[in-house]
């Protein structure tokens, strides 16, 4: 019996990645390798461009979902002194699903009094987290007298926070907010089975 070829992504993986457009062969393929023959249940492309002083970089983001594993690829673009001066970097990342601690979804809606179910200007952030990094928030701790002026040191939070996409609709149209809020739920409904 022949073997599949751990190389094919889905028709509609490679569409989202040639549509994202930057560097879609190895982006393809560097996923591919990642994903390694498994079952494709859902997948989010996220392009996003940050301009700095000297250059316009590109950054794809590339999450996978099997029965199984979230796969997180990402490419990036970076300068260098070289003489060709410029490459890119291509990395994937493989989180079992029994490990990823958490899909936090914040929505940003303008205007929420007359909120009507459009997409209209709405924001999404989705963050996931496993553990591999976190975040600590620190505040002064004080107490309830107002009078005192003793140090009562500090108090904060830790958060996992792996990676966080932000999707507008203004900035990448209301299929794409669709698609990661898809995502979103097709993660969270896998966790904790």
């Amino acid at each position: 019996m022949p073997q599949p070829d751990i190389m094919t992504l889905p028709q509609s993986l490679r569409e989202d990645i040639e549509h994202a457009g930057y560097l879609p062969a190895l982006v393809s393929d560097v996923v591919a390798t990642a994903v390694a023959g498994d079952d494709i249940v859902g997948h989010l492309v996220h392009q996003e461009t940050t301009l700095d002083e000297n250059a316009v970089r590109r950054h794809v983001t590339v999450l996978v979902l099997t029965p199984h594993r979230l796969v997180i690829g990402h490419a990036d673009d970076h300068e260098s002194g070289e003489p060709h001066g410029h490459f890119a970097t291509a990395t994937t990342e493989t989180v079992p699903l029994s490990a990823v601690r958490g899909v936090m979804m914040t929505h940003v809606l303008p205007d929420p009094a007359s909120y009507d179910g459009s997409p209209n200007g709405r924001a999404l952030t989705l963050t996931l987290g496993w553990g591999t990094v976190s975040r600590v928030d620190l505040v002064p701790a004080v107490c309830a007298d107002p009078s005192c002026e003793g140090d009562h040191g500090y108090e904060g939070t830790v958060a996992s926070d792996d990676i966080s996409l932000r999707i507008t609709t203004e900035a990448d149209g209301a299929d794409a907010l669709s698609n990661a809020l898809g995502f979103a739920q097709q993660l969270s409904a896998r966790l904790g089975r």
